[in-house]
């Protein structure tokens, strides 16, 4: 994977109905994004040319902005269009794909309502999210310090910017102490998800994963439990305590950039990649692959 900043990639990037250079994709420093988080974004992936779940990420990128007060100025269909050609115009097959829409920089303050509407798609390569060789013997996680918000206080069912700040103060943490990630507990002390996936766990073959009624219901999350109920296998979605921990056989974390990676430990509890896990795993990655048409 290259190592050059973000800012000074090769290739085009889609910026509010045209493909500019990848360097000219910029924005004024007085940006209401930037300063008050009125941001949204997907994380997509593109499989042998294919984005998996393209209008559902799209569908969502538009709801999520809706939820923030504003809306994006091109369909849903028109961002699935601007997707792929930015994906073809890289000359890329297998990639990340980011779209993000924020507010502009006509005013500056709390109160933006007249303020311009951009919406950007940049798409590279990214192999796997973890380490390969670590990931196919279970990830380690922390116990993270921050909670996920009450949904009271926050617009937790939106992809919003904002709601990542915790995150990366949260991985940032685990990372120097030699972790892969963390597992966030929300406000009523309850399990909800790691930094940027949502998490499984496994008992004498029934799946558990938290109810997401303060975190984002992720569209990988979604797949991976048809894919588990295709299996036969049974899914129950709901609360978890910590002190369960202790009781599961299994554990693995589902997000478009994590994909279905198993997890070995989370602070004093381990956990065996077994079997059920490596058949999602494997489930998913078919899943993903673009399908051939019919004739």
């Amino acid at each position: 994977m290259s190592v050059a900043p973000f800012d000074q990639r090769d290739g085009v990037i889609w910026y509010d109905g045209k493909l500019v250079p990848w360097t000219d994709a910029t924005l004024h420093v007085l940006s209401h994004g930037l300063h008050y988080a009125s941001a949204v974004f997907e994380g997509e992936r593109a499989y042998g040319g294919e984005i998996f779940k393209s209008t559902e990420h799209s569908e969502r990128l538009r709801t999520s902005a809706e939820i923030l007060d504003f809306e994006i100025p091109y369909s849903v269909a028109e961002i699935d269009a601007a997707k792929r050609l930015v994906l073809e115009k890289n000359g890329q097959k297998d990639a990340y794909v980011r779209p993000i829409a924020w507010r502009g920089s006509e005013m500056m303050g709390v109160s933006a309502q007249h303020n311009k509407i951009h919406l950007a798609i940049a798409t590279w390569e990214w192999p796997s999210y973890f380490d390969p060789a670590q990931r196919l013997k279970g990830i380690r996680l922390d116990m993270a310090e921050y909670r996920r918000p009450d949904p009271a206080t926050i617009p937790c069912k939106a992809k919003a910017a904002g709601l990542y700040m915790i995150c990366t103060i949260s991985k940032h943490k685990a990372e120097r102490k030699g972790y892969s990630d963390a597992l966030m507990l929300d406000w009523r002390g309850h399990v909800a998800e790691c930094t940027g996936a949502n998490v499984f766990f496994i008992r004498d073959g029934v799946i558990h994963t938290p109810t997401p009624d303060c975190f984002l219901d992720g569209i990988t999350r979604r797949t991976v439990i048809d894919l588990a109920r295709r299996r036969g296998f049974e899914v129950q979605e709901r609360t978890i305590l910590p002190a369960e921990l202790e009781g599961f056989n299994e554990c693995f974390i589902t997000g478009t950039a994590a994909e279905v990676t198993p997890v070995a430990e989370i602070g004093p509890y381990t956990f065996q990649p077994g079997n059920m896990t490596k058949v999602l795993m494997e489930d998913y990655m078919a899943e993903v692959q673009p399908k051939a048409k019919a004739a």
